[in-house]
Order: structure tokens, then sequence, then C-alpha cells
């Protein structure tokens, strides 16, 4: 008995020093690094497409039917144009204050407040729950030489001067 466990105890001590096939850690190999050859310069590590990202869809939204209040307050670079309007029915969301395509005069910053109805017929409500409010932040370079806020919804206008 002393003998074979005297054998295996020596081969276990000088296999994994040689480089034979016999030794288990020689195995697999050992692992070696090599480039990928691509035609651009594009990480490998991320993904070209999501899944998961949604395509853009753009924007369906509409003049809100009254503008009711608009504020121009002043911050440091710049200035704040908050405006609150209300519309036809209950459920807009998704209310932005953008540029308008054509602008009127000079001096003159034309603005519409938008929003996104929703999809199905809901009720009209109280004007509370119809009244929407959107900011938009101009720095002083958007707002050199204007003298005039002007925001436009679907059947009225308000005016702010700075």
């Amino acid at each position: 008995m002393r003998t074979p466990l005297a054998a295996l105890l020596i081969a276990t001590l000088i296999l994994p020093g040689c480089g034979s096939r016999l030794n288990p850690f020689n195995w697999f190999g050992r692992g070696q690094v090599e480039a990928v050859q691509t035609g651009d310069t594009v990480n490998p590590l991320l993904p070209q497409r999501s899944r998961l990202k949604p395509k853009e869809v753009p924007y369906q939204g509409r003049l809100i039917d009254q503008i009711t209040d608009v504020k121009v307050e002043r911050i440091p670079g710049g200035a704040v144009v908050r405006v609150t309007g209300v519309a036809v029915r209950q459920g807009s969301y998704d209310v932005r204050l953008a540029p308008a395509a054509k602008q009127e005069t000079k001096g003159t910053l034309v603005l519409e407040l938008l929003a996104v109805l929703p999809g199905r017929r809901t009720n009209q409500g109280t004007t509370a729950s119809r009244t929407v409010t959107a900011a938009i932040d101009l720095t002083e370079q958007d707002l050199f030489g204007i003298r005039n806020i002007r925001v436009q919804g679907a059947r009225n206008a308000a005016t702010s001067r700075r």
C-alpha cells in the first residue's frame, strides 16, 4: 500500500511542473490576445443599434386653445418665460413652449404653446382641470434685440414686454 501511495504522491508533485499533455493544467492551452480588425473606428463593446431604444416620432402637439398668463422672470444669464393656458379638453400632455415658424417683426419673439391631446375622447371638465403650464429658458444671447415676447394659442395671444 505504501508503494502505490508514494507513486501517486510523486506523480502529483512532478506532473504540474512539466509541459506534457498529461498535465491537467495544460489541457486547454494558454489564452492569446489578438486584435480585431474593423473598417470603422467603432467600439466593439457598444451595440450599433439598440432594440430597446424607441424610434423617433415627430411631435404631434397642437396649439392650446387659450393663453391665460405670460410671465417673464429674470434669472442670471437670461430669463424664463412661463406661460399658462387652457386646453379644449382634459388629458393634454407633453406641453411645450416652442418658437413659432414665422416671426412677425423685429424685436418680437413669437412662441407657441403646444400640447398633445389624448387619442380617446375625454370630458371637457372644469377650467382648472384643463389648465397647463410650460416654460422655456432663454439666454441673454437669445434675448438680444428682443423687446416683446408674444405667445400664441389657437384662439388668442398674449404679449409681455421686457
